[in-house]
């Protein structure tokens, strides 16, 4: 069954649309397989179309399966007669991906059928993208793969006197000298006292003796992300970091054993914060345990305290726990796994142990 198939098939989309109008490059690219920054998606119960641009036309035609090809010329009256062809009456639109002058804009030019604009579209979607197939697990595994040869690498070049800026860069080299398509994310690459800012920006901060190092990156691998982080330290830890470190692999470890099918991700999420809390961290934990990955880096499902998404078999989300001191460290260690019926399995292979140059 093609994913447009499951679009439509019972349960998924709602009864009274007859026509998906997809345009997000991330959907477009979720649906073909194809990478571009253009195109429309024109798809039916029994049929889909992409309509792209002659920069893009040919390779679609040659790598597209699942919807037949279209040069696009008159974008609106080329629509107008695919909803004609197909008796539509109704086509819905992206409502997380499409802005207000898009939306007048459609409803204008479309006049064979009635456009809806409510989320049930983008709700379909997002039902289908949430579970994975084991082919798009197996391009995160890759991507994880040459992410985790960086961190492999880059354990050489940490020293003293390296800046973050320096360190980012040998993982950001090595990942797409070695087979990433591009890098999930901007690296984050921190040290020292900088380590304690979740989504800090690296810069000329250089390794000193006794101090983490924090790395936040991820490879992708045709269009499919990963995503780990890694906290080391140069030089002989003090007490109370490797009091903190420990505390937080306790934390990603007994989460990782309650990820499973059934279960309730703000479940999952209390796990983690539980123990942080109980060692008295728990106000210098202020983010969410973790999030889906895929097509995109943050995606569903999420486990944070508010999550309503109950884990479902082939689900892709992290384990990121972490404890942040201002003005002295942070420690957040990440992997992302797979959900299966009795548990999880692990993507990253990566060690957890405190790494110690």
């Amino acid at each position: 069954m093609s994913k447009f198939e499951k679009l439509f098939a019972s349960g998924v989309m709602p009864e009274g649309i007859d026509c998906a109008l997809i345009t997000a490059d991330v959907n477009r690219r979720y649906f073909t397989g194809m990478k571009s920054s253009a195109g429309t998606i024109v798809a039916f119960k029994d049929k889909a179309y992409l309509i792209i641009d002659s920069r893009y036309f040919e390779v679609a035609s040659l790598t597209v399966k699942d919807a037949e090809v279209i040069l696009q010329g008159k974008l609106f009256e080329q629509i107008n007669e695919l909803l004609k062809k197909h008796g539509a009456k109704t086509v819905a639109i992206e409502s997380d991906y499409v802005t207000v002058s898009q939306l007048n804009s459609f409803k204008e030019k479309i006049t064979a059928a009635e456009v809806v604009s409510s989320n049930d579209l983008s709700k379909a979607i997002g039902e289908l993208r949430i579970v994975k197939t084991q082919d798009e697990i197996d391009k995160m595994i890759k991507a994880q793969r040459i992410a985790e040869k960086a961190f492999d690498n880059v354990l050489n070049f940490i020293k003293v006197g390296v800046t973050e800026r320096e360190i980012g860069l040998c993982l950001d080299y090595y990942m797409l000298n070695n087979g990433a398509e591009d890098l999930s994310f901007e690296t984050i690459a921190l040290t020292g006292a900088n380590t304690s800012r979740p989504h800090g920006v690296g810069g000329d901060t250089k390794v000193t003796e006794h101090s983490f190092v924090l790395m936040d990156y991820g490879a992708t691998y045709d269009g499919y992300h990963s995503d780990m982080t890694r906290t080391v330290c140069v030089g002989t830890p003090t007490d109370k970091m490797a009091e903190v470190y420990n505390i937080v692999l306790k934390a990603q470890l007994e989460a990782m054993k309650h990820i499973k099918a059934g279960v309730n991700a703000s479940d999952v999420d209390k796990v983690a914060r539980d123990i942080i809390t109980e060692a008295g961290y728990g106000d210098k934990f202020g983010h969410s345990l973790g999030h889906g990955v895929g097509l995109e880096i943050h995606e569903a499902p999420a486990a944070a305290p508010s999550s309503k998404h109950v884990f479902k078999e082939n689900m892709i989300v992290t384990d990121e726990p972490g404890i942040y001191l201002p003005g002295e460290f942070g420690v957040r260690i990440e992997d992302f796994v797979i959900v299966k019926n009795d548990g999880c399995i692990d993507m990253t292979e990566a060690p957890k142990s405190l790494i110690v140059l």
